[in-house]
């Protein structure tokens, strides 16, 4: 019996497999070739929003941090350095995910990063800030340039060792 490929790849990656395996099995291998096309296309669209996420939750707080100076601390580093590292992972495991691919969706997850900044503040910006590649995957957002904050070093240790290294390669 065919399968909704489209439909069980949009609800479970996994019942997917499952279900391409039942028709290797019963030597159905039109079908599960179609049904593992599906897979890969539903696994690649859900990469791509993990890294569009990424990226908003990495630029979020670089707004705030922007647009808001008087209200910078140390909880603003950490969730960046989280960022950082899922890009990262993306990045390696998608080689797909280069620099250039992300230029072409960075006004986009720029303004939805903005939209989220401003419902996080609560307030409308006025003066909207712009974000380059430069500041958000290289600059380093800390109180203190000679004194890294405690958070920020515990953020990076537990990035799985990535240290320094940014996204965006």
């Amino acid at each position: 019996m065919p399968h909704d490929w489209e439909q069980l790849a949009l609800y479970s990656h996994y019942q997917t497999a499952v279900a391409i395996h039942e028709d290797l099995q019963a030597g159905h291998m039109e079908d599960a070739l179609a049904g593992l096309e599906e897979c890969i296309e539903a696994s690649s669209r859900s990469d791509e929003r993990a890294l569009k996420s990424s990226l908003i939750l990495l630029m979020q707080p670089i707004i705030k941090w922007k647009v808001q100076p008087e209200r910078r601390s140390t909880r603003r580093s950490v969730p960046m350095e989280e960022a950082w590292g899922q890009i990262h992972d993306l990045q390696e495991e998608n080689p797909q995910f280069t620099d250039e691919r992300l230029h072409t969706r960075w006004p986009k997850v720029l303004r939805r990063a903005l939209r989220e900044a401003e419902k996080d503040m609560n307030r409308k910006i006025h003066h909207v800030p712009l974000l380059t590649r430069a500041e958000v995957c290289e600059t380093p957002y800390e109180l203190d340039e000679e004194q890294p904050s405690v958070a920020y070093e515990l953020a990076r240790e537990q990035s799985h060792g990535r240290g320094s290294q940014r996204p965006c390669r």
